[in-house]
């Protein structure tokens, strides 16, 4: 074959054509990268293999990491993992064999991969998500994707919505939350505000602080970088007060970085007590139910499931001797909102407790978030807002299992007119995608863990690349309130300066160490979250 005649069969000379004639329109300054570029586009991307292999998570527990690959590249993405797991949420596929990782391998979620996923998508266009995530749920055929293995299924999930976003590039590479937002079908974007964990308790450490995170959100800082520096600085400032009052190893670190001083319970409750306010009257308050990780016992006096909530659950000697029921904790939550400007209660019961959450929605006192509640899973999400039983979504990827019936899920919430908070879990890795599934979907709000370790840094820094002057107007405060507007970054009256916010903090936290329930500090640029320990 001659080289005209291989010119001829392949249209090269056409398509070549082409593309000179769009790096002239382009002007751009290098166009032999240009042309490489175009002609790349010109070919339509395909699947061309699906890799799996077991990893370590940041709990030094196995789970997917997956390579999918096509003729644009190789796209990696890793699922994250809770320490618990609702009976409501998509189904992990664990080996069992307590001889191996204590029977927490993933090789047979790593086998599905590798055998059946790949099979299944080869020859698929990565743009296609909702029809790849919905071959790897027909190939399933369970309800909870217990047969291939939720784990299986996100990790190529979200590989695939990589591949996708790149299969877009052109000249100017197209973010992958650029990438999300269109298949939500959104316009806009918005920068979410990082929830930086400060002290870890519950599940997540080995003190005896019954509340699972205390959390800070900058809300009143102007842009992200800001708030990062807020994050960092307040953080350390907190280490020096946490070695003054309990020595080195009260910083010792939680599974998402707080820092782990053994705190009371008694000290643990004062926190709910003594919260850093801004001026505008915002504060963010959480506290998940003590259900799946804690102790309760059914009330037998009530004509619906009734759970009581045991405070010293992590104090043996004291476990049992305070329960309280749950109109104990709506007079609770209702003298708390009285004297603070409370805003927002994560998980305010138990998750089959649907009676008392809706009562407690209607009162209007705050936001109710629904986490353990909802499972983001849409039939509850549909249930809780045809019965009003909250007003936010907690979206935890995994817990549905794919990126398009997660996108569905914050639908389901936007629809309502409900606050989303996309929220990572305990076993992460340095996997950035949930930073780039909150920008991309609006969110508002990202729960990430603390300003340090790698794997809660990686969302918080994919955050910082993701703002740029076209998002700096979008930056929203994210955290719904009662009256369901959004407050944009900067609202708040500010401190003179992030280093007299942070002595600011060292007094307030410190005065909570030393269990004094002294004057609260007001602050135009912090609120604190409170979590109790329930679902992780």
């Amino acid at each position: 074959m001659s080289v005209q005649e291989y010119l001829d069969k392949h249209m090269l000379s056409r398509k070549i054509e082409d593309a000179v004639n769009a790096a002239v329109r382009a002007k751009t300054p290098d166009p032999v990268l240009f042309i490489s570029n175009h002609m790349k586009k010109s070919v339509p991307s395909v699947i061309t293999n699906v890799k799996a292999r077991q990893i370590l998570d940041s709990r030094g527990i196995p789970t997917v990491e997956v390579d999918l690959y096509t003729n644009k590249g190789l796209f990696r993405a890793s699922a994250p993992s809770g320490s618990s797991s609702g009976m409501y949420e998509a189904t992990e596929l664990r080996d069992g064999d307590k001889g191996t990782y204590l029977g927490n391998g993933v090789s047979r979620a790593v086998k599905n991969v590798n055998e059946k996923i790949s099979e299944a998508l080869i020859g698929m266009d990565p743009t296609l998500q909702i029809q790849i995530d919905q071959a790897m749920i027909d190939l399933d055929k369970t309800e909870k994707k217990g047969e291939l293995g939720a784990n299986a299924i996100l990790a190529v999930s979200m590989a695939a919505c990589k591949a996708g976003a790149a299969e877009k590039e052109a000249w100017i590479p197209v973010p992958l939350y650029k990438h999300i937002a269109d298949l939500a079908g959104k316009t806009n974007y918005s920068i979410p505000v990082p929830a930086f964990t400060l002290i870890s308790g519950g599940k997540h450490a080995g003190n005896n602080l019954a509340i699972q995170d205390i959390v800070i959100l900058p809300v009143g800082t102007r842009k992200f970088e800001e708030a990062l520096q807020v994050g960092s600085e307040t953080y350390h400032h907190l280490k020096a007060v946490i070695t003054e009052k309990y020595g080195p190893h009260g910083c010792n670190v939680g599974e998402d970085g707080g820092f782990a001083p053994n705190i009371s319970r008694q000290v643990s409750f004062t926190c709910t007590s003594i919260i850093l306010w801004n001026l505008s009257g915002i504060v963010e308050f959480d506290i998940p139910q003590f259900s799946e990780c804690s102790i309760f016992v059914q009330n037998s006096f009530l004509t619906y499931p009734g759970t009581k909530y045991d405070l010293d659950y992590k104090s043996p000697n004291k476990s049992g001797q305070n329960f309280k029921s749950g109109e104990d904790m709506i007079d609770m939550y209702k003298e708390l909102c009285e004297a603070y400007p409370i805003v927002s209660i994560e998980d305010p019961f138990d998750k089959e407790d649907w009676e008392h959450s809706k009562y407690f929605s209607s009162l209007g006192i705050c936001q109710v978030v629904g986490d353990d509640l909802l499972m983001s899973n849409p039939k509850r999400i549909e249930r809780a807002v045809q019965d009003a039983a909250c007003n936010a979504l907690l979206l935890k990827i995994n817990q549905v299992g794919t990126v398009t019936e997660a996108i569905e899920a914050v639908k389901l919430a936007k629809d309502a007119n409900w606050g989303v908070v996309i929220s990572q879990r305990t076993g992460e890795s340095e996997d950035s995608f949930l930073a780039d599934l909150a920008v991309g979907l609006g969110s508002g709000q990202i729960k990430a863990g603390a300003p340090c370790r790698g794997e809660r840094l990686a969302k918080y820094n994919q955050s910082r690349r993701a703002f740029s002057p076209n998002l700096s107007a979008a930056m929203t405060r994210g955290v719904a309130s009662s009256r369901r507007d959004p407050i944009p970054y900067g609202n708040s009256r500010r401190v003179s300066s992030v280093a007299s916010l942070a002595a600011l903090v060292h007094r307030c936290i410190s005065s909570l160490l030393t269990n004094s329930l002294a004057t609260v500090y007001h602050s135009g640029l912090l609120e604190m979250l409170f979590d109790w320990d329930g679902g992780c």
